[in-house]
């Protein structure tokens, strides 16, 4: 004799009742764990807005510790738990990521999974030395300053450019640039080498023709008026004189390039005895210009001598009230004047070196 439905569920009371309280019990965990899993996974998990930076080279942990020191997740271990299901932990990339406020687990590795990285600001300006621009893109990107200082004096990485070590300064330009933070001291220069060979374009390169001067003649120029003057206003015409004195042959006899080849630029007053230096930099010994720029000019005053002005000056001589202006001439006589009316300023001020 057999059963029917109805007489099984009153044959077997207490095990049908168990079996559907077993169920819902089943279910109402799945739910509550999918619930749990969902909230890990999609839900805000970043506390605020920033950078993380994880260097070449890295591994998971220290991925994790600087999350960690940065306070940036609300639930550190919620983010390696989702991490090690999306196997982050075996493609981990190098670079700078700006992860957001609320931004969920996923969204964040996902992220940094792609390699997607944010480009950072780099700037520099009035940089005189290459261990000093080393320093500087060091403060902004992951080499350090040493790497960078190798790869600045590397005669072969300049040769291979077409540049020289005399001439390698003017392939840097100074400016803001956006840059990758785990970008080479090797990417970094092939950066420069892109920005130069877009500087250098045929309208800039037809106005040093005109002039009668290259490149590397109109840099080295620039770096010299970087130095006399930080007023823009008047570089052009400051670079009319070098221009003249250049193409008479004169000696140029630049204070700016003594105090390079000495290697001191906090000299104030250039003594008589220090003009005679031996360096191919000394402009009061060696004719012309010389063999390449003694600090990484800016656009501006690179600019001021390819717009230089046209005129009769020979000589200028920074101004008596020490305003940062010149006095220009165009004889020795009108010169040694001007000259003399600073050199009593300068014993007034107190000013011997």
């Amino acid at each position: 004799m057999s059963l029917n439905n109805s007489n099984r569920l009153l044959a077997f009371p207490k095990a049908g009742k168990w079996l559907i309280v077993g169920a819902c019990i089943a279910a109402i965990t799945a739910a509550v764990w999918g619930y749990r899993i969902y909230n890990d996974v999609f839900n805000g998990n970043v506390k605020k807005t920033g950078m993380l930076y994880i260097p070449s080279g890295a591994g998971f942990q220290q991925v994790v510790d600087s999350i960690r020191h940065h306070d940036f997740m609300k639930n550190i271990s919620t983010f390696q738990w989702v991490a090690g299901h999306k196997n982050y932990p075996g493609n981990i990339k190098s670079g700078a990521y700006m992860i957001k406020e609320g931004w969920s687990n996923d969204k964040v590795i996902d992220l940094l999974r792609s390699g997607m990285q944010t480009p950072v600001r780099v700037t520099f300006n009035n940089i005189r030395f290459r261990e000093d621009l080393a320093a500087r893109l060091a403060y902004y990107l992951e080499p350090d300053s040493s790497a960078f200082s190798i790869a600045l004096n590397d005669d072969k990485i300049a040769s291979d450019l077409g540049f020289t070590h005399e001439s390698f300064p003017m392939l840097i330009i100074p400016n803001t640039y956006e840059m990758y933070w785990n970008t080479s001291p090797v990417k970094f220069i092939e950066r420069m080498k892109w920005e130069y060979d877009h500087f250098w374009n045929e309208s800039r390169k037809k106005k040093a023709a005109d002039l009668e001067l290259t490149p590397l003649q109109i840099v080295t120029i620039a770096s010299i008026l970087q130095e006399e003057t930080n007023k823009n206003d008047e570089k052009s015409r400051m670079a009319g004189v070098y221009i003249n004195r250049v193409k008479k042959g004169w000696l140029l006899q630049a204070d700016p390039t003594i105090k390079y080849a000495m290697g001191n630029f906090q000299i104030k007053r250039v003594l008589k005895e220090y003009l005679s230096v031996d360096s191919p930099y000394n402009t009061y010994k060696n004719a012309g210009l010389p063999p390449g720029p003694i600090n990484f000019p800016d656009v501006a005053s690179v600019e001021a001598v390819l717009n230089a002005e046209h005129h009769s000056y020979m000589y200028f001589c920074a101004k008596e009230d020490f305003s940062g202006y010149h006095n220009f001439a165009q004889s020795l006589a009108e010169h040694n004047r001007n000259a003399a009316r600073y050199q009593n300023a300068l014993n007034k001020s107190g000013i011997m070196k």
